[in-house]
């Protein structure tokens, strides 16, 4: 078993930034890909960004390239989510997750099997 837990959500104004954490606890943690994910009110989750369990390869989605980073600390059981220059369309809560299925990142949210319980992220114009 693998526990998730976010933090570090919150108010922000557009053009503000924020750093979502993820606390892993149980299995190994550095051995699994992982990933963030938002879903806005009345929309499907989505797929924002994912890192290998080594760190090396990220991925991101279009809509926050450039403005989000992700990374992990595998000495502290943690990864985070870099936003900045946020926008009103990226309010959403935001979920981590973990995969015991998949070797390399993955965009797919039906390949992660450990979720956390999500962190509201609300940006004002």
């Amino acid at each position: 078993q693998v526990q998730l837990v976010e933090s570090g959500g919150g108010l922000v104004q557009a053009g503000g930034s924020l750093r979502l954490s993820c606390a892993a606890s149980g299995r190994t943690f550095n051995r699994y890909p992982m990933g963030w994910f938002r879903q806005a009110p009345g929309k499907e989750r989505e797929f924002v960004a994912s890192i290998s369990w080594s760190g090396r390869n990220t991925y991101y989605a279009d809509s926050v390239k450039g403005r989000f980073t992700i990374s992990r600390d595998n000495g502290k059981n943690t990864m985070y989510l870099h936003m900045n220059s946020l926008k009103p369309e990226d309010t959403a809560v935001y979920y981590c997750a973990a995969s015991t299925s998949v070797t390399q990142t993955s965009v797919n949210s039906a390949e992660y099997n450990y979720w956390g319980q999500g962190t509201q992220v609300t940006v004002s114009s």
